[in-house]
């Protein structure tokens, strides 16, 4: 199993952050591996994702949701290994910390040599990095609900 945790600061309050990562079907916005995101039910989504080229499909449940503080997720079924955790601390009134854990089991001959290159690292800490941008481009009026799959 490789894990990864990355950390990136983010110029906006927390409540718009957390917001914006529960619009799952958003992700792919900034998520550079992530092609689509369907909601299945309130806490399963359907991902299709692009690694090395090959698309793969997996279902996601939702397994911790507690707002402005974070949410854990795991793969279901007999999806590639896969579960990861965000969790968002307020710094100031108008900036927050992201941090990113992702744990996978590598399947494919791509995603083997990702890990042994690092790619999945740098894939991660690339994807911190367009969401901050995503979201500080965004209107600080932007996302006031508390998202999740029905938002």
């Amino acid at each position: 199993m490789v894990q990864i945790i990355e950390t990136i600061d983010v110029d906006v309050p927390i409540g718009m952050a957390y917001d914006q990562w529960t619009r799952f079907e958003s992700l792919p916005q900034f998520l550079d591996a992530v092609d689509s995101i369907t909601p299945i039910d309130a806490t399963h989504t359907r991902w299709t994702v692009s690694i090395g080229g090959a698309a793969q499909q997996f279902d996601v449940e939702l397994t911790e949701q507690h707002p402005d503080e974070g949410l854990a997720w795991n793969s279901v079924g007999e999806a590639p290994t896969h579960a990861g955790v965000v969790a968002f601390h307020r710094l100031t009134e108008g900036s927050t910390r992201l941090t990113l854990q992702v744990d996978w089991e590598p399947s494919g001959f791509f995603e083997k040599i990702g890990v042994l290159t690092g790619a999945g690292a740098r894939a991660v800490k690339k994807d911190l990095i367009h969401f901050k941008a995503f979201i500080e481009s965004r209107s600080v009026g932007a996302g006031t609900g508390h998202g999740g799959a029905d938002d």
